[in-house]
C-alpha cells in the first residue's frame, strides 16, 4: 500500500473508524493539534469526570469522600492494567519527576556507585541522578547519535559498580523508541536495574512490565494519556519494595491510615506507601477517565494508527522540502514524535506563525517537533502543511 493510500478520514468522519475518538477531543473543533508530546488537550471524558468531582467537593465537602476513595483505587487498577502490573505495584503520583526521585533518593547507593543514562534525556531524567554527586554517585551520560539510543554505547559505559540504567522509552526530542526488552536484558546482564521514563510512550504502544522485567517506571498523564497535569503513575516491581527507602512518608503511607491516634510506622506492603498525604483527587479522577477511553481502543491499535499518521506526516513534510530528523527507517523505533527542519527558517518563528493559523506544534533541540494522536485526521495534516508552506 502506498503512503498516500492511507485512509485517515476527513473532517466529516465518513468511513473513519476513529470518529468516536475524535468526537471525544473538543480541541479538534478549533485546532490542528500536533503537540501531545508537550501538553495534550483534555479529552471530554476527563473534563466531565473532573467537573463532577469538583462539583461534588463544592456542594458536599467531604460527605462523599468514600466514593472518591473507591474511584482512586479504580484508577490504580486501570494504571496497573495498562502496565500489565499488579495494583499493589502502582503508586498514584503527581508527575514523572516525583517517581524518578523516589528511585534516585531511595536507592541504597554506596559511594563509588554509578548509573548510566543517555545524554539527551529530558531534564527530569537527568537532574535527579546528577544530584547524587554529593553522595559519591557518578552519573555517566552517554552520547547519542541524533537521538538514537545505542545499546552498545550504554553497555560500554557500565562496569561492576553500575547499579542502574535510566532510559526514556521514547526520546522527547527525537522520537526514538527503544526496545524495552533489550534495555532490561542489558541492565540485568550487568547486574544493574532498569528505570524507564515511559511518559512519551505509555498508552500508545503495548507494555508488559512483568514479562519484560522493568524494575521501576514513571509517567504522568498530561501527554499521550490525554489527562490533566499533576496526575501520574509510578511502578515499583514488588520484589524491590523494600529495596528503596520510602520517601514522602505521611499518614497515608501506613496500613492504619485512618486511625490517627495510632502512631506506629507500619508501612503499607505496597507501592501506595509513597502516597503520603492527600491526593489530587480531581486530577487523578480525570486521568482515570482518559485511561478508560484509551482502554476502549487498546495500545496495540492506537500504536498502529499513530504510526500510520506519522508516516503520512513525514511523507507530506518531505514533499514540501522538510528534512525529517527522526529515525523512521525501522517501525519498531518509530513513535508519535516527528522531529524535522525547514531550510532557512527559524523554528520559533514557525511555531508562532503556525499558532496564528490554528496549528499547534513545538520546538525542541533547535528543531520543529510534531506529535499527533490517534484522533488526528488528514485535514489536520493538510492544515499543518498549509501553515508551513505559507512561510516559504
Amino acid at each position: 500500500m502506498e503512503i498516500r493510500d492511507l485512509w485517515l478520514g476527513d473532517s466529516s468522519g465518513n468511513g473513519d473508524p476513529w470518529l468516536l475518538f475524535r468526537e471525544q477531543m473538543p480541541v479538534a473543533r478549533n485546532w490542528a493539534y500536533f503537540d501531545h508530546a508537550a501538553v495534550a488537550p483534555l479529552c471530554q471524558a476527563a473534563r466531565s469526570a473532573m467537573a463532577e468531582c469538583l462539583d461534588d467537593a463544592t456542594e458536599n465537602g467531604d460527605a462523599n469522600s468514600s466514593r472518591w476513595a473507591k474511584r482512586l483505587e479504580e484508577v490504580r487498577r486501570l494504571g496497573a492494567e495498562l502496565l500489565a502490573a499488579d495494583p499493589t505495584e502502582v503508586s498514584l503520583v503527581r508527575n514523572t519527576t516525583e517517581g524518578i526521585n523516589f528511585v534516585a533518593e531511595g536507592f541504597p547507593w554506596r559511594e563509588g556507585d554509578n548509573l548510566v543514562t543517555p545524554a539527551d534525556e529530558f531534564p527530569s531524567n537527568q537532574y535527579p541522578w546528577m544530584n547524587l554527586a554529593s553522595r559519591g554517585v557518578e552519573t555517566r551520560r552517554v552520547k547519542c547519535d541524533e537521538g538514537r539510543v545505542s545499546l552498545d554505547a550504554l553497555a560500554a559505559a557500565c562496569d561492576r559498580r553500575t547499579r542502574l540504567i535510566a532510559v526514556s522509552w521514547v526520546g522527547y526530542a527525537s522520537g526514538w523508541r527503544s526496545d524495552v526488552d533489550a534495555l532490561v536484558e542489558l541492565a540485568h546482564e550487568r547486574g544493574a536495574l532498569l528505570f524507564l521514563d515511559a511518559i512519551q510512550g505509555l498508552g500508545m504502544f503495548p507494555l508488559d512490565v512483568h514479562r519484560s522485567g522493568v524494575d521501576f517506571l514513571a509517567a504522568d498523564g498530561h501527554k499521550w494519556l490525554l489527562g490533566p497535569e499533576g496526575a501520574g503513575l509510578f511502578y515499583l516491581r514488588r520484589e524491590h519494595l523494600d529495596l528503596l527507602r520510602p520517601l514522602g512518608v505521611g499518614w497515608h503511607s501506613v496500613v492504619h491510615s485512618t486511625d490517627y491516634n495510632r502512631i506506629e510506622l507500619a508501612l503499607r506492603p505496597a507501592a501506595s506507601r509513597y502516597e503520603g498525604g492527600t491526593y489530587n483527587v480531581a486530577g487523578l479522577v480525570g486521568m482515570g477517565a482518559s485511561l478508560e477511553l484509551l482502554r476502549g481502543y487498546g495500545p496495540a491499535a492506537i500504536g498502529r494508527r499513530l504510526l500510520e499518521i506519522t508516516d503520512l506526516v513525514c511523507h507530506r513534510l518531505e514533499e514540501i522540502g522538510a528534512r525529517i530528523m527522526s529515525h523512521r527507517d525501522r517501525p519498531e523505533h518509530s513513535s508519535g514524535i516527528v522531529s524535522f527542519q525547514l531550510p532557512k527558517v527559524d523554528p520559533l518563528t514557525v511555531r508562532k506563525s503556525c499558532l496564528a493559523r490554528g496549528v499547534v506544534l513545538s520546538c525542541r533541540a533547535g528543531r520543529l517537533r510534531v506529535s499527533p494522536h490517534a484522533y488526528t485526521n488528514e485535514d489536520d495534516i493538510e492544515r499543518l502543511v498549509a501553515a508551513l508552506v505559507a512561510l516559504k
